[in-house]
């Protein structure tokens, strides 16, 4: 098989991926799926090895390509199955994001998966929104162990109806999105086996072994291109919620003949709030930052990361164990995950490295059980990017592990009671070097009936750093009613409520006394 083929067969496959997110986003009913495009889609072979994956959430893919291999093995499969399931400690991220597999089978063969993992605002949390300030799982909502939605292609009612119950979902409500999920991987299922047909299954099979095998010959040269050596960084997290701070992530990598080890060895053990995360969140933060540093025809599968391996004790701040909270784990830690092997690898290469981007996702999740209806909503909010040797950091953008959208005010204000008052950039977050980081922004809501609002932000007390003698950036502050209020915090609105959420800058890159 030649480059050209090859590179035809990866383009073939990526678009199976790209054809079931739009399949998604059109048929999904939350802004969160539809307008925000929290979901992603990907597609693995039979045995549960990434093959190809959408540009979509980082956060997502990385964690499905982790831990595909366990979920497949759990289950007998059937042509028609679809398997749904949401548990962090079997390869999920939190209870929000429902993963939606089905097999496919050619000539009676089970030859490859399609999946996909999309955001629900509403999964059955202690608080509206379901991203509550929580200390144990069950706040989180429903655990969903992995399951037969659609069994040989017949709806499984019981599962559909007390998933339903147990989301405290109207049938319709709770359908929609589901369904919308279960329709993506209809269509992925029939545009793969079109492809493998055509093909044929060992052809097909043979495609992707040679699809790896390049994969991993790239990620080999451009992992050597690092200098070899041990380099160690430290970032400490905000709090957990819960009083506690001075929450360590310690990352000793090691880097030899283009193989990553990454130690997390004096890591903070896991904590009574919910910014723990399971080891797939982990993984996916270490897969994120290095295919950023490989060439941009590298092939999402899975041996472009067979170069990475992890160590992280159980137990830890980065491997929690069950029951953890987890919630925030999978947004804000994952994210300064990201700071933190960015920031040995700058030690490594000092020049080809960006500063710390904002570091938080700025959760906000709000709802309320009233007159008109149960309602839920849950966003993320764009901030600085982190500059690098010769650019400037983008400012007002969603950054590293979230590759999601802003929701359109029209359409916030159009599904839920309340009104967006101020959205604008956030002038002068970001940190101060020969180039500046970029800027976040400032969203105010006010809300025009009575709801609970939870915050869970980082980078409120330490700013983004800088890099080669670049200045920090701004730390993110939220406000209730015009009053700052902590970081991860849940209250009460009332109608004529405001809340505004200042979101931190980039870090800068450079001395500018050097000039």
């Amino acid at each position: 098989m030649n480059a050209i083929e090859l590179n035809i067969f990866n383009s073939r496959l990526e678009a199976i991926c790209d054809e079931m997110g739009v399949t998604l986003k059109r048929s999904a009913f939350s802004p969160n799926i539809k307008d925000r495009l929290d979901f992603s889609c990907a597609i693995f072979d039979g045995k549960g090895k990434l093959c190809a994956q959408a540009a979509h959430v980082p956060v997502h893919l990385g964690s499905m390509a982790y831990a595909m291999e366990g979920v497949i093995e759990r289950q007998e499969w059937a042509e028609g199955d679809m398997l749904v399931m949401n548990d962090p400690f079997l390869g999920g991220t939190h209870l929000p994001d429902v993963t939606v597999i089905a097999p496919v089978f050619i000539g009676g063969e089970l030859t490859a998966f399609v999946a996909n993992r999309a955001h629900h605002a509403n999964i059955g949390a202690s608080t509206p929104g379901s991203m509550p300030v929580s200390s144990t799982l069950e706040e989180e909502g429903v655990l969903i162990k992995p399951q037969l939605l659609i069994k040989a292609g017949v709806n499984n009612k019981q599962v559909w109806n007390q998933l339903a119950f147990n989301t405290g979902q109207g049938e319709d409500d709770f359908l929609g999105d589901f369904q919308a999920q279960v329709s993506a991987n209809q269509g992925g299922v029939k545009r793969l086996s079109l492809l493998i047909r055509e093909l044929g299954a060992d052809t097909f099979l043979s495609h992707v072994v040679e699809l790896n095998s390049y994969a991993r010959r790239l990620s080999r040269s451009a992992l050597s291109a690092l200098p070899d050596g041990r380099y160690v960084f430290e970032d400490i997290m905000d709090s957990d919620g819960f009083g506690q701070s001075e929450i360590a992530i310690c990352l000793s990598m090691t880097i030899s003949e283009g193989s990553i080890s990454l130690d997390f060895s004096n890591t903070s053990p896991q904590v009574r709030g919910n910014i723990n995360c399971p080891l797939s969140v982990t993984a996916a933060a270490a897969y994120y930052v290095f295919r950023c540093l490989m060439p941009e025809q590298m092939p999402a599968c899975a041996g472009a990361f067979d170069s990475i391996a992890l160590i992280a004790p159980k137990g830890s701040l980065v491997n929690a164990e069950f029951p953890a909270a987890v919630a925030a784990g999978n947004v804000e830690t994952s994210t300064r995950l990201v700071d933190v092997i960015i920031g040995a690898l700058a030690k490594a290469s000092p020049e080809g490295l960006p500063a710390a981007s904002q570091g938080t996702m700025n959760n906000i999740a709000m709802g309320a059980s009233n007159s008109g209806g149960k309602w839920d909503y849950y966003e993320t909010i764009a901030g600085g990017g982190g500059a690098s040797k010769g650019r400037c950091g983008l400012s007002v953008v969603q950054t590293h592990m979230t590759n999601t959208l802003n929701t359109p005010i029209e359409s916030l204000e159009m599904h839920y009671p309340l009104l967006v008052t101020q959205y604008s950039v956030r002038r002068e977050s970001g940190g101060l070097g020969l180039w500046r980081g970029g800027d976040g922004v400032t969203k105010r809501y006010r809300f025009k009936e009575p709801a609970t609002v939870t915050l869970l932000t980082e980078r409120r007390v330490s700013g983004p750093w800088g890099n080669n003698g670049g200045g920090t950036a701004a730390v993110g502050v939220n406000l209730y009613n015009e009053k700052p209020v902590g970081g991860k915090v849940s209250f009460k609105i009332v109608p004529g409520d405001t809340v505004e959420i200042n979101t931190p800058g980039g870090g800068g890159w450079g001395d500018i006394h050097s000039i």
